[in-house]
């Protein structure tokens, strides 16, 4: 007899899922099983949880290979201008019920399981994420890949094949350990190795200057082994590709200089060269000076840049020969869009190509009728500017490059050399002006400013929201902005709503879709429609009933993975994100305390119950922000075991915070917590998918929460503290943490009770430096925003108790996430950067006739 319907198999009635069809259920059942008899057959006669995960990942794959070779035919025959993405990280996350979203296969997969006995939810967790990124920035680079695609833009994106991405987090006493992400441990059934595009990489060895021309010789060469991702669009038939280089050493690798009795150390010594892709560097918002990474910027540059030629010498109208030998063509079929200052060798490598390898002269001083380098390099590349700490911006050293890069060095002297004599002309005798603009900054320690690179290399700079965008011209880049200021643009940072809506939230979704149809998942700004249903009792109540269904669903995984009961009638109160100082973690753990101590004051006042969710990566080697950790996880220590507390107030550290995981608490929040100081946080973009799924914000006025507000009212956000003119003010007259210690009781009370070791019984002394930090050289000011944030909360929990007033309040926010899809943001740099149009037309499903 068939089971009854549990709610997760009424999950196949939800209609953003795609039509489960008969047939197409049947054809799924059938490749499944061939799948799985041709896993099995190899060794096995008994399939495990893991075999059938392959078994569905293989059959979704299948559909998507007839729409990626027809997607790359189509490009190749329509020859439109191509987009490349550069960047270091690419923070995917899984692929399966992705690719099930965008090409309406989830029912008709859910369907299929099920009639075989499976549960495909079960299977979907058994997938490793691809974490090849620390945080915003590779996630942000995921995001656009996915509206590229949507957009039906011809894009690439271009990175590496970390072996190991971000270190996954264990807590152990309540301290951060890291251990190795193996995620290619059972094998990817995502990528595709490409050797037949394999590709050299050239390091180390010495310049010659010689009558034809300049050479670099005796160099060290490693390969760049490329495997294919496919990127599938929403329902448009169209796949794109991402590319990771992944690195090899050369069959002849150090025999050459052949040693007696060396052979065996010479192919150990292979390794040395595979390192490149061994593992990712996981600093979030800080540059680390170190040769391996350097050598990993310019291999994923180097082997981009000779597969970006190859590809526009060869792609034209149907012929396989090089009929594209004209290089000033580029910047018309070819964009390159760098993701930070880290794939900058882009600029200096492009310009070695054109000069040495292809002939072409500098500029347009040369004989008529040549195209000129610098021009075309210009006009091909553009820059995203990602943040203005100082500690996060790239300044190699230049022996480090003199040794590693010898001819790149001489490169970046030349275009100094005239960018500097451009300055000089423009503001005659104006030294400082020309010492400040340089692209080498004289010192100790002579060094590379990589952000002069890539503004002077670019045609367009962009910040990531029109906050950051000004004070980029207003500030760290100002001599740039008064020599080009048609460089300088914004493009506020978007999410896709495919994955964080519609994959995260399908009851979110469908009652979206109840009310104003599907078409939203293509054109967020639809959600405006929603203000019409602000006071309808029967939406309100369905967007209350969908945010409870998502609460217990998270807490119930709380329970089953961590052991640890909460409360789900109380308000989660929610701060994910990397651990930063400048992201203040600590301001929300004064808010924890304050609360403590107010409750243990008045036990018996009615409070509104608050379960406080903390969770983030801290970057190894970052002292401070282990210390935060243990800090959350001892005031928590002490919270959840107080008896007078109850289940008023609860702290949790969320382990190994990653995008699967930001994919189950982010649906469940009610607030969202940006707290940053004004001015440091670029954009963000957690802010905007906590938006979109129903959570309020308590924030600053910083990154893109500022644009929040103006989208959804700046009364349907909590909106605390200094703004950027304050923070300003206050940096003139200096901070002063001490003030505001002696003048606020409960401030003092709280600082008082971490330095007394209330929170560490056992070692007293053991966040000294924390309170050291925040009383004597606090860059962020946690204590001039604490008052504002603490009165901030109070009128959170004081509405939390009116669920209609919350839940009408949740809608305008929703209403108001339209301009936060990154479709807007890429149609954006379509064709305010690139040059290109966007487009919402479908092309042929590889079944269709053509």
């Amino acid at each position: 007899m068939a089971k009854p319907l549990s709610d997760q198999d009424k999950r196949k009635q939800i209609s953003v899922r795609g039509l489960a069809g008969v047939e197409n259920v049947a054809d799924l059942k059938t490749n499944f099983n061939r799948h799985l008899h041709f896993t099995l057959v190899k060794d096995r006669n008994v399939a495990t949880k893991r075999d059938y995960y392959f078994a569905l990942a293989n059959t979704v794959r299948d559909h998507l290979v007839g729409r990626w070779i027809r997607t790359q035919q189509h490009y190749y025959e329509k020859d439109p201008k191509r987009v490349y993405y550069l960047s270091l990280e690419f923070y995917m996350g899984r692929t399966l019920q992705n690719t099930m979203v965008n090409l309406a296969l989830e029912n008709a997969c859910d369907e299929a399981t099920y009639q075989l006995g499976l549960d495909m939810e079960e299977l979907q967790d058994i997938e490793e994420d691809a974490g090849l990124g620390n945080g915003g920035l590779g996630r942000l680079a995921a995001c656009f890949l996915d509206s590229m695609a949507s957009l039906g833009l011809a894009a690439y994106g271009y990175g590496i094949r970390y072996e190991f991405g971000i270190f996954n987090q264990k807590i152990q006493n309540g301290w951060q350990v890291e251990e190795a992400d193996d995620w290619l441990r059972y094998g990817n059934p995502w990528e595709k190795a490409r050797p037949e595009y394999m590709r050299p990489v050239h390091f180390y060895g010495r310049v010659e200057h010689g009558p034809d021309g300049v050479k670099w010789v005796d160099t060290q060469v490693v390969l760049a082994l490329p495997y294919d991702t496919p990127v599938p669009g929403y329902r448009n038939n169209i796949v794109n590709t991402m590319r990771l280089w992944s690195a090899k050493a050369p069959c002849d690798f150090n025999l050459k200089d052949f040693n007696v009795g060396g052979y065996i150390q010479a192919v150990l010594d292979r390794n040395l060269a595979e390192n490149i892709s061994r593992v990712l560097y996981p600093n979030d918002n800080f540059f680390e000076g170190k040769e391996l990474r350097l050598k990993q910027e310019y291999f994923v540059v180097a082997a981009t840049l000779q597969d970006i030629i190859r590809r526009f010498k060869a792609s034209k109208f149907g012929s396989t020969e090089f009929v594209r030998m004209d290089l000033s063509a580029l910047p018309d079929k070819v964009a390159i869009q760098l993701n930070d200052t880290h794939p900058a060798m882009a600029i200096p490598e492009l310009m070695r190509i054109l000069v040495d390898l292809e002939k072409l002269t500098w500029d347009k001083r040369a004989e008529f009728g040549l195209s000129w380098a610098w021009d075309i390099v210009v006009r091909t590349c553009a820059y995203t500017n990602h943040t203005v700490l100082p500690e996060a911006l790239e300044r190699w050293p230049v022996d480090l490059f003199q040794n590693l890069l010898p001819r790149h060095l001489e490169i970046i002297y030349e275009i100094n050399r005239r960018h500097l004599e451009r300055v000089a002309k423009l503001f005659p005798g104006d030294m400082d002006r020309m010492r400040r603009m340089s692209l080498i900054e004289e010192g100790d320690m002579k060094k590379i400013n990589m952000a002069h690179l890539c503004i002077v290399g670019s045609h367009a700079v962009n910040g990531v929201a029109r906050i950051h965008s000004e004070i980029i011209k207003n500030t760290v880049f100002k001599d740039f902005y008064e020599v080009d200021p048609h460089k300088f643009q914004n493009k506020t940072n978007g999410i896709t709503p495919r994955r964080w809506l519609v994959m995260c939230n399908p009851g979110l979704a469908e009652v979206i879709a109840e009310r104003i149809g599907e078409d939203y998942i293509r054109d967020l700004d639809q959600l405006k429609k929603l203000l019409d249903f602000v006071d309808d009792d029967a939406f309100i109540r369905d967007i209350a009933k969908v945010k409870q269904e998502n609460k217990l669903k998270f807490a119930a995984h709380l329970e089953e993975h961590y052991k640890v009961k909460i409360n789900p009638n109380s308000m989660f109160d929610v701060q994910v994100k990397r651990i930063h100082e400048y992201k203040r973690q600590l301001l929300n753990c004064l808010h924890i305390i304050t609360l403590y101590n107010r409750i243990k004051k008045e036990p018996n006042k009615a409070w509104t119950p608050r379960t406080i969710m903390i969770g983030g990566k801290a970057a190894p080697g970052y002292h401070t922000a282990k210390m935060i950790i243990k800090l959350i996880t001892s005031i928590g220590d002490v919270v959840n075991n107080d008896p007078v507390v109850g289940d008023r107030l609860k702290v949790i550290f969320l382990e190994n915070y990653r995008v699967t995981l930001a994919e189950k608490v982010i649906p469940a929040s009610d607030l969202s917590e940006q707290i940053s100081t004004a001015g440091t946080e670029a954009s963000g973009t957690g802010n905007m998918k906590f938006m979109l799924n129903g959570a309020l914000t308590i924030g600053t006025m910083d990154g893109a929460n500022v644009e929040m507000a103006e989208e959804a009212g700046e009364e349907n956000l909590f909106i605390f503290g200094m703004r950027v003119p304050d923070v300003e003010a206050m940096d003139k007259k200096g901070y002063d943490a001490h003030s505001y210690y002696n003048r606020i009781p409960e401030l003092k009370r709280a600082m008082d009770q971490i330095s007394g070791g209330f929170f560490s019984p056992g070692q007293p002394g053991l966040f000294q430096d924390l309170v050291n930090m925040l009383m004597n050289h606090d860059r962020f000011k946690v204590f001039a925003d604490y008052e504002a944030y603490i009165k901030c909360q109070e009128k959170v929990s004081a509405l939390y108790k009116d669920p209609t007033a919350w839940t009408k309040m949740v809608i305008h926010n929703i209403a108001g996430c339209g301009k936060f899809s990154s479709d807007r943001t890429i149609s954006q740099y379509a064709r305010e950067i690139w040059g290109m149009e966007p487009s919402l037309e479908k092309i042929a499903a590889p079944d269709d006739p053509r």
